[in-house]
């Protein structure tokens, strides 16, 4: 390196000191409270997951209801279904009144966060009893995208399958 290279080096180190200084003297002490409330915040989105299988498993229209947004996707076993509304109207709505027994067995829920959407996954194995005696085993899972706003976690988009146990 020639004395003018150095020279122009040297300065350039000087002019951008300061900036490399400050990314490096940067106060990190929040770091730990932006992460428990990034943590706070995937708690309650896995809450309106289990709450959503709770409700189903107490058959509760209006709890159910409440949980999606008005402009939400359903989507099961390979069939777009509408917004909640619709799917709760002209599917799962009527499959309630004929439920005596919902129930959940080794039920995960997985989300993972990006800004103020979450990505649920989750895997369950459900049972249903019909009033007319027959019994539905399924393994299922089920995938969803929630949306944070005016601090209330919503689904948007919910996609479920199921298909009959298989014997490992």
């Amino acid at each position: 390196m020639n004395l003018k290279s150095l020279a122009t080096a040297s300065s350039l180190a000087v002019f951008w000191m300061p900036a490399a200084a400050y990314a490096q003297h940067a106060d990190h002490s929040a770091h730990g409270t932006q992460t428990t409330a990034q943590d706070a915040l995937t708690q309650e989105a896995t809450a309106v997951l289990v709450a959503y299988r709770e409700a189903l498993v107490a058959r509760d229209e209006a709890a159910m209801r409440a949980l999606f947004r008005a402009d939400s996707l359903v989507f099961e076993n390979g069939k777009a279904e509408g917004s909640f509304a619709q799917y709760m109207e002209h599917h799962l709505g009527p499959e309630l009144g004929e439920i005596t027994e919902f129930t959940f067995s080794n039920p995960t829920v997985n989300v993972r966060m990006a800004g103020h959407v979450a990505f649920g996954y989750e895997t369950y194995r459900y049972r249903i009893a019909l009033t007319d005696g027959r019994v539905i085993e399924r393994d299922g899972v089920a995938t969803s995208v929630l949306t944070h706003k005016d601090g209330v976690w919503k689904i948007v988009q919910y996609h479920s399958s199921s298909r009959a146990p298989r014997p490992n």
